[in-house]
């Protein structure tokens, strides 16, 4: 598998040569928590790489489900992998994902693909590649990565860990209106299926499954709207590390 990496034309490019008082931020926690919105508000923020581990997983997920190959097969599934090209891009002040040069930002936040990600982000041989480029990412520090084993797994020694957790109702809800948004119409209890669905095989997975690091900060955010959330988190870290800047004030 080829993954791609372009921090000068991904999210977050215009970012400070001093590089010495950089760390890196792992957050992790349940879907509908606000895992994605927190992290690209704090990359702002700070000026950091933000990388989506679980897009990673979602444009594999897409990849399978629109060719021939059989993930369950390993002899297919190893040729699969190596057809993959995975990229990050900045394209109109938008952040984009690209399949083998095709964007499929849109396509890989179906419910087709959600319905189906947690199968494939269980497999091993697929965890162990995309974690190798995560981790890769990571190596200069200034990255902020969310997902679902980031603190655990792919980034243990992160200087900064958040657990994100919220109430189920408000999870779904926050769901529901996000692919609302997006065009796609669906029934709250099929979300609500889907989200425990998920939860429950994440959680239990052999390999490096869902769950909270040991020296992460747990934080609800239920009742937090998103200005709340990252407020709150840059002054956690603004107090746990003075040199990190912050430039949002």
């Amino acid at each position: 598998m080829v993954l791609a990496f372009f921090p000068q034309d991904c999210y977050f490019y215009n970012m400070p040569k001093n590089t010495h008082s950089k760390i890196n931020i792992a957050i992790d926690g349940y879907s509908g928590c606000g895992k994605s919105t927190l992290a690209r508000d704090l990359a702002e923020c700070l000026k950091y790489y933000y990388l989506d581990s679980g897009s990673m997983y979602r444009a594999v997920t897409f990849f399978f489900q629109n060719s021939h190959w059989d993930y369950n097969q390993p002899d297919q599934l190893k040729k699969a992998l190596s057809e993959i090209n995975i990229s990050f891009k900045r394209v109109n002040n938008h952040s984009l994902l690209f399949l083998n040069d095709q964007d499929v930002s849109a396509e890989i936040r179906s419910m087709k693909v959600t319905s189906e990600v947690s199968q494939i982000a269980k497999i091993s041989e697929i965890r162990k590649f995309l974690v190798h480029k995560q981790q890769k990412a990571s190596v200069e520090k200034g990255v902020i990565m969310e997902g679902r084993d980031i603190g655990t797994v792919v980034l243990p020694q992160a200087e900064y860990k958040l657990f994100l957790t919220a109430d189920t109702d408000i999870r779904v809800e926050r769901r529901y209106l996000q692919l609302l948004e997006g065009g796609q119409k669906v029934l709250k209890e099929d979300i609500q299926h889907n989200l425990e669905e998920r939860d429950r095989i994440d959680s239990t997975r052999a390999d490096s499954p869902l769950m909270c690091a040991d020296d992460a900060l747990i934080l609800d955010t239920s009742f937090m709207d998103t200005t709340e959330q990252r407020n709150y988190v840059l002054r956690d870290i603004g107090k746990k590390f003075p040199q990190v800047k912050n430039y949002c004030g």
